[in-house]
């Protein structure tokens, strides 16, 4: 059985029910740092789980701790004083009866020297070092001997400024004892790992409030190697709790969304003998499309066809020739009479969206009296609102831009379609701000999402359970084999030298820096110091420099020169990640190779090898005084140049990364998992999904109160 919580002093405040905390004034505050760690319901305390423990329930005696160790004792004081050399700090002797020891504090209160008076019998907890001097302890925790043992282990918590351990730990102990954490899994429900505890002889099944007080107050006889890999039984119950609540609440999503209603766009008969929009544009494209994005344009026709709205990801690999698939289903929006937003997270990325699409589809839509209109954030006033007068009366077809798209001031007529690219760099908000715009007709748009970023399996199943997931699976022919290189840093003369070749031959080259200012912390080199030095070693060449903090007219006109060819190279940050196409440019360096994301490297690669001249990729690593860069580092580099398949790219990145990096979901908003890890949960994910629909159709009362425990308001936000 878990072992019980230990007991709170009778002279210590209960947390309150709807604000844990204590004493009026310091409570105050620990109740504010309580909202900032988003500590607002019982339910959220008792999910707060230790980031490690302390054994306070046994007493070490000195002659046996060893050096290094983490050990309690109980010891007398022998003398304490205060010394001023080499600095000032409080020297306080201890001894118990198999020893002694020295305690050091450098930073203390008269209080303390009250309670560190000789005499003083005290119960002391610290790291034991030996030295010169003997024994000693640096800033030990320390209190008054007396009292039981506690028989658990004693938590401590993740925190922040302003709540102490002990408050946070009798806020969780008050937490755990009014929450209800009846059991919310259907009757005769086992967890997958029921089994496999029964055939090894472990204990009987966890019920979560076992689990719970478990892991808040472990016995001292557990393994800790087991807490702290999440490996068990307790642990177990957690995740698969967590990943239910997920694919609930994700299927809730699906079903909510089945029964809402979006415009029926199905390619109109021709009256007159002209050939629908989608075939106008596959008749003047200058190539033919893959079998692959055949596939895929016939999948989301279908979804535009029906009264349900699509929420459709496309998934492709740099390259694979999305845009154009997005175009088509655009025409097929445009061609029933209703108009069709994209956007993108960056201006460049807008920008080279909407020259595409003008050159396709302009003189088609010009010959219907219709437009593409362009909307971002540095627009000029007059501009603008010409913009949104095309928009509002239905005028603009088709809408490319930024984050300016979704502003309460642009006003569609009739939004029937919006596609969204690179999708999980947008917030959750500004999503369903997209979708509210149909709002007023009882309708809301479909919905294409893009990624050029592979999804693994695994994380698909977890975060993208309401959507509908297309892949085209393979490049357009004629795409030149991108060759990559690890080149140490130190030989980055001969690589300026490749690139004086490169040019001299009339080919363009990117050279990509981590950051824009110098890190101390990173001593990372700047992308402004990295364009002078090119500047020096390259005279004659035109270097450019490109970086996120420049006005947006000085980033057109340095695109501007470099896709015109004119700039030879172009040295940037990571704005050139996604959307840029310079099919003359054939050979990229990355600079801090180690410092990126597989994903992330393998989009920045993916800017060359777009024409028909040899491309390469050159990953310039960083290495120590011994000209080695650690073996990790180098391994994650490795698997990019052995490969040039984005989804067993995206699988290792996710092994090294974990989803939240790996989706960009700190700016997404996607409910990060807390507790599961999809790296090594995938039976507990099946289990979930399984068990999902079962519980929606035949226990929904559980099914409610599993969502509202685990996500709270947070569900809402896995809709978008």
């Amino acid at each position: 059985m878990p072992a019980a919580a230990p007991r709170v002093s009778p002279s210590a405040k209960k947390p309150g029910a709807s604000s844990p905390g204590g004493a009026k004034g310091g409570a105050s505050v620990a109740q504010k740092a309580l909202q900032k760690l988003g500590l607002k319901r019982d339910i959220d305390l008792a999910l707060h789980l230790p980031l490690r423990y302390e054994d306070e329930t046994r007493i070490v005696p000195l002659a046996n701790a060893r050096d290094g160790q983490m050990v309690q004792i109980e010891a007398t004081v022998t003398a304490s004083e205060i010394q001023l050399r080499p600095r000032r700090q409080l020297v306080v002797r201890v001894e118990d009866d198999t020893g002694n020891c020295e305690l050091r504090f450098f930073s203390f209160y008269p209080s303390h020297q009250k309670t560190l008076a000789v005499g003083a019998r005290l119960r002391i907890r610290g790291e034991v070092k030996g030295g010169f001097w003997g024994r000693q302890m640096l800033h030990p925790a320390f209190r008054l001997a007396g009292g039981e043992l506690p028989a658990a282990l004693t938590p401590v918590y993740p925190t922040t400024a302003g709540l102490p351990q002990p408050y946070l730990r009798r806020a969780v102990v008050g937490a755990l004892a009014r929450v209800d954490l009846s059991d919310t899994l259907p009757p005769g429900t086992e967890p997958p790992y029921a089994r496999f505890m029964s055939q090894n002889g472990l204990p009987r099944l966890f019920s979560l409030r076992e689990a719970l007080t478990f892991l808040h107050h472990p016995t001292p006889d557990v393994a800790l190697s087991t807490l702290e890999d999440h490996s068990h039984p307790a642990w177990q119950r957690l995740k698969a709790e967590e990943l239910l609540a997920q694919q609930l609440s994700q299927q809730q999503s699906r079903r909510a969304r089945d029964m809402l209603r979006a415009p029926v766009l199905r390619v109109p008969r021709s009256r007159d003998g002209a050939l629908p929009l989608h075939e106008q544009l596959m008749a003047v494209l200058p190539f033919g499309l893959t079998a692959a994005q055949r596939r895929v344009g016939e999948e989301i026709a279908a979804d535009l066809a029906r009264q349900v709205p699509m929420h459709r990801l496309l998934q492709g690999d740099v390259g694979s020739g999305k845009t154009v698939v997005s175009a088509l289903a655009a025409c097929l929006a445009m061609d029933a009479g209703w108009q069709c937003a994209l956007m993108a997270p960056t201006e460049i990325l807008a920008e080279q969206h909407f020259a595409k699409m003008i050159g396709w589809l302009e003189p088609l839509l010009a010959a219907r009296g219709r437009k593409v209109a362009w909307l971002v954030g540095g627009q000029k006033k007059k501009d603008r609102a010409a913009m949104l007068a095309l928009v509002e009366t239905g005028e603009a077809a088709l809408v490319v831009g930024t984050h300016a798209v979704i502003q309460e001031q642009v006003r569609f007529k009739n939004l029937a379609l919006a596609i969204i690219d690179e999708q999980h760099r947008f917030g959750v908000a500004q999503r369903l701000a997209l979708r509210q715009k149909l709002a007023e007709h009882g309708m809301e748009p479909h919905m294409l999402m893009m990624s050029a970023t592979p999804i693994p399996r695994t994380l698909a199943m977890s975060y993208y359970a309401d959507l509908d997931v297309s892949v085209i699976d393979e490049l357009p022919p004629g795409r030149t084999p991108i060759v990559t290189k690890l080149i140490a840093d130190s030989r980055k003369d001969e690589v300026i030298e490749r690139i004086g070749a490169q040019v001299q031959a009339g080919r363009q080259v990117y050279w990509v820096c981590p950051l824009i200012e110098e890190s101390e912390a990173l001593d990372l080199s700047n992308a402004t110091a990295t364009h002078a030095d090119l500047s020096e070693a390259l005279p004659g060449c035109m270097v450019g420099l490109l970086h996120s903090r420049m006005p947006t007219a000085e980033k057109k006109a340095v695109m501007a020169l470099f896709t015109s060819g004119q700039m030879g190279v172009l040295v940037s940050t990571t704005v050139i990640e996604v959307g840029v196409d310079v099919p003359n440019a054939s050979l990229m360096v990355i600079e801090h190779a180690e410092r990126f994301g597989l994903s992330q490297l393998h989009q920045l690669r993916g800017r060359v090898g777009r024409g028909a001249a040899a491309s390469a990729c050159v990953l310039l690593y960083a290495t120590n005084d011994s000209g080695r860069v650690g073996e990790t580092a180098k391994e994650r580099l490795r698997a990019l140049a052995e490969t040039n398949d984005g989804f067993e790219i995206a699988r290792r990145d996710l092994e090294i990364r974990g989803p939240g990096e790996f989706l960009g979901a700190r700016q997404s908003g996607d409910a990060l998992l807390r507790f599961a890890d999809l790296a090594t949960d995938s039976m507990l994910l099946e289990w979930a999904r399984e068990l999902a629909p079962v519980m929606l159709d035949h226990h929904p009362e559980l099914a409610a109160r599993h969502v509202a425990r685990w996500l709270g308001g947070k569900s809402d936000y896995l809709k978008a």
